[in-house]
């Protein structure tokens, strides 16, 4: 008969991330379906024989493609599954660069239709595409991260600044005393009038940085004095 019951030990539950998990996977899964759409459009370009540099590519889902189209197409969808696979922080900007380039490839692309620098072979549908891909990136990229007002439990709010704790101020009349006199002497250094012991003292506050170290300084200065001439009035 036992008189203890051993019960396997238990792991406590792993507690819940503090941030809503669904914006990162939102990024993530975001990238990689724009980068399969991009590697399909891609992959059908490379194996229909289009040619590579020509201003009129051949018909595939409703676009028209070349070569050049097709491997850039592989390579920004390579570009986007890397940075869903890095993480969704990178995923994130490198949409939102994407986004941009997209939108500019578009205008750029729509400015040369019909003319001998078409070098994409874009057609109407190709800049529709393109602007409906940059701002799906755009949206996709900035979600959760690019707001007036983010969410507290968004992965991308930064931290309520602490707030910042007053000056130690003086509260003592030997406090007060002594701000004054660190004063005068600093003013009497500028002035080059200063005597040899604000000298001491000014360099000495030099040699820390906060209000209360300063004043720190200066009072032991004064505790130093008084028990010198405390010394000297016993013997």
């Amino acid at each position: 008969m036992t008189l203890f019951s051993h019960r396997p030990t238990q792991n406590p539950p792993a507690e819940p991330p503090d941030y809503d998990e669904r914006v990162y996977a939102v990024q993530r899964v975001g990238a990689v379906a724009v980068a399969l759409v991009l590697l399909v459009f891609g992959l059908l370009g490379f194996t229909s024989g289009v040619p590579f540099l020509t201003t009129h590519g051949e018909r595939l889902l409703g676009m028209s493609s070349n070569g050049l189209l097709s491997l850039l197409s592989v390579v920004v969808a390579v570009v986007l599954v890397g940075a869903a696979l890095r993480g969704p922080r990178i995923a994130s900007t490198v949409m939102m660069v994407l986004g941009v380039l997209f939108l500019l490839s578009a205008l750029g692309n729509m400015a040369v239709l019909s003319t001998g620098l078409n070098f994409l072979a874009f057609q109407m549908s190709n800049v529709i595409f393109s602007i409906v891909v940059g701002l799906l990136l755009l949206v996709l990229g900035s979600y959760g991260r690019v707001s007036g007002n983010l969410p507290a439990n968004s992965p991308y709010a930064h931290p309520h600044d602490e707030l910042v704790e007053p000056p130690d101020l003086p509260s003592t009349p030997e406090e007060f005393a002594a701000e004054a006199a660190m004063r005068a002497a600093e003013v009497a250094v500028c002035e080059h009038r200063a005597t040899e012991e604000q000298r001491r003292r000014v360099q000495a506050m030099a040699q820390v940085h906060t209000r209360a170290d300063r004043r720190r300084v200066w009072m032991e200065f004064d505790r130093s004095s008084a028990q010198d001439g405390a010394g000297r009035r016993i013997a």
